[in-house]
């Protein structure tokens, strides 16, 4: 029997990825997303379930927990992006304020939110996966501390969720090619320094991630919790 699978923001880009992934496996695949219209042609192409949710609004995080059904055994948290790229902050305090709120709410409470509705819903064996950033390391603006908040509280939900036999840990992708994410604003000298930073002289793909995803997932990383596990060729190295 298949394992029910959730990915929030699996629209597009990486997490279409990881919810393919899955569902290659003959895993049963939910994805989520605020643009219904995409998220249903992209469900429908890889044959999963589409629930239209806004994983910031608490109100639809739960009725999206009431739709999904009782049980769960992968909770894949990939809904987020860099707000400042969409609406850059001003330069006065209060458009600061806004623009940090903007991505601690895209980036780390959609990820609380949608994991606190769901996890009692987790099954023995299950693993809830969240999508970080090598932005973390540099955490000056407000996506990388975003970010950064989010690995450190995946760090603690593992300690809560792993007497249940459940593992949570997180994903730190570098530059991902072939995805949304940059909105047309990466210029041809930053995506060149940012291959140039890896060790094996790429750049990411969205089914790298799914592949790490997937693992995480599987029965030979059990033993694998409250981590962060870089993917980026090498742009950043841990010891």
């Amino acid at each position: 029997m298949g394992r029910i699978v959730l990915v929030t923001g699996g629209g597009s880009g990486i997490g279409r990825a990881v919810a393919a992934r899955f569902r290659a496996a003959g895993d049963t695949v939910v994805v989520t997303g605020r643009n219904g219209e995409r998220l249903a042609r992209a469900a429908a192409e890889i044959g999963a379930r589409a629930i239209t949710c806004d994983a910031t609004d608490p109100e639809q995080v739960a009725r999206m927990a009431d739709e999904l059904g009782p049980e769960l055994d992968v909770l894949v948290n990939m809904a987020g992006g860099n707000t400042d790229l969409t609406a850059p902050a001003g330069e006065g305090l209060g458009e600061v304020l806004r623009a940090w709120r903007a991505n601690l709410d895209a980036n780390l409470l959609s990820a609380v939110l949608t994991t606190t509705a769901v996890r009692d819903r987790m099954r023995p064996g299950g693993s809830i996966i969240n999508i970080g950033s090598i932005g973390a390391e540099y955490a000056a603006s407000s996506y990388g501390a975003a970010k950064a908040a989010l690995a450190a509280w995946t760090a603690g939900l593992s300690s809560e969720v792993g007497p249940k036999g459940v593992t949570a840990n997180l994903i730190a992708p570098g530059y991902i090619a072939e995805t949304g994410f940059f909105h047309g604003k990466l210029s041809e000298d930053r995506r060149s320094a940012l291959i140039a930073a890896t060790h094996n002289g790429r750049a990411g793909h969205p089914d790298d991630v799914a592949a790490t995803t997937f693992f995480l997932a599987s029965e030979g990383a059990r033993h694998i919790t409250g981590q962060t596990l870089h993917v980026n060729g090498g742009a950043h190295t841990t010891r």
